[in-house]
């Protein structure tokens, strides 16, 4: 089954595409209450970023809860839009846009299918995952991370290879996967950038969300699920170097896709939300009215992702990246260390010019074309926006 309702995106960090970029994300603020380590931590999981919230909305929690999940279907959707609890305890929004793609993904986790979360590059897909594991089981480092180099035995179960060769195939030697601890706790695993592991790796995962076991041939044993197990997965279909899934282990999913933000105003806060926070967690001084600038590299980004200006009359060509929210924030961040440490602490246009120009430039060729272009067709001639222009012509001089 594959679900998409209207667009939003997640309130993620710099982290999908290449600033994810799937990264996928950035350490939230300090204060929302989580351990002096976690707050110490560079990027803290979400479990300890949010404990707070999360503690608060245990507390507040009177519906029926799934076996072993931590909070009730509907505790987590509030988690992941936010809300006010009955004490007065804010919960901030994880997640911009239609309360139902939250709906049908935490619906899912508590039935027997596995969630496949789909999106381009830049929706924040782990940021999602992250967080939906985190309220339902407590913990979200049960974590395969795809790439083109995964092995088998990161999916299923590895050997400790000293204890292998003096004693043979025993429990003892064998080093469970977290995919194959999540199925013995009745945790729930993710899997990111399921499309980058190799397609044989892939199918590891059929008979684990089939059977709901896992097999060790060497012992003549097996692990089965207990109730609470489930699996989160994220995908993208435009990077370079994915494999399909196989037909017979999408069927095995029931797949969310996760779309860009739908208006300029829901981008713009998105980012604002996101920059101030990573902001706050680099320590970075605070910057002043940054708004407008934010809003500039959110219409940059959108009119060459639209392929037209925002106000339809005059087409552009698109470049070859995503462009994504992420990429957005990460644009924005970076033009906050340079006006805090090397301007007047005010963010400039000159601030972000370079950001943008690196994230619409992938291929210096064709995609030089397309900027150039667009910075004479349309930067050039929009009032107010002269600063921006000559800031980038700075650059490509």
């Amino acid at each position: 089954m594959t679900t998409t309702t209207g667009a939003g995106a997640a309130i993620g960090g710099s982290g999908e595409a290449g600033t994810a970029a799937e990264s996928e994300g950035s350490a939230e603020s300090a204060g929302t209450g989580g351990s002096a380590a976690a707050d110490a931590a560079l990027r803290p999981h979400a479990e300890d970023a949010f404990a707070h919230e999360l503690a608060a909305l245990a507390a507040a929690d009177d519906r029926p809860r799934p076996p072993r999940w931590r909070l009730s279907p509907w505790a987590v959707s509030t988690y992941l839009l936010g809300g006010t609890l009955p004490d007065g305890t804010a919960i901030t929004p994880k997640y911009v846009g239609p309360r139902r793609i939250v709906e049908v993904a935490v619906a899912t986790l508590a039935t027997d299918r596995a969630l496949l979360l789909l999106g381009v590059p830049g929706t924040a897909k782990t940021w999602v995952s992250e967080h939906l594991a985190a309220a339902v089981s407590g913990d979200s480092t049960l974590l395969v991370q795809g790439t083109a180099g995964t092995p088998e035995e990161a999916i299923r179960y590895g050997w400790n290879y000293a204890q292998l060769l003096a004693a043979g195939p025993s429990r003892e030697a064998l080093v469970p996967s977290p995919v194959m601890r999540a199925m013995a706790e009745g945790m729930t695993a993710r899997v990111e950038e399921l499309t980058r592991i190799p397609a044989d790796v892939q199918d590891s995962l059929i008979t684990i969300l089939s059977e709901k076991t896992l097999p060790i041939a060497e012992l003549g044993e097996e692990v089965q699920a207990v109730r609470g197990f489930n699996v989160i997965a994220t995908a993208n279909d435009r990077d370079r170097g994915i494999n399909e899934l196989s037909s017979a282990l999408r069927r095995r999913f029931n797949t969310v896709v996760l779309p860009l933000p739908a208006s300029p105003e829901d981008e713009v806060g998105i980012v604002t939300q996101r920059v101030a926070q990573i902001g706050a967690s680099l320590q970075l001084p605070p910057v002043p009215e940054a708004v407008d600038e934010i809003r500039r590299v959110v219409t940059v980004f959108r009119e060459l992702r639209d392929g037209q200006t925002s106000d339809g009359r005059t087409k552009v060509k698109s470049p070859s990246g995503t462009l994504s929210t992420a990429e957005a924030i990460s644009v924005v961040t970076g033009g906050l260390a340079l006006a805090a440490h090397f301007g007047d602490g005010v963010l400039r246009a000159s601030d972000v010019a370079a950001g943008i120009q690196s994230a619409v430039v992938r291929d210096p060729a064709a995609d030089s074309v397309v900027w150039q272009e667009y910075l004479e067709t349309v930067v050039r001639e929009r009032d107010g926006w002269k600063d921006f222009y000559r800031a980038c012509r700075e650059l490509t001089a």
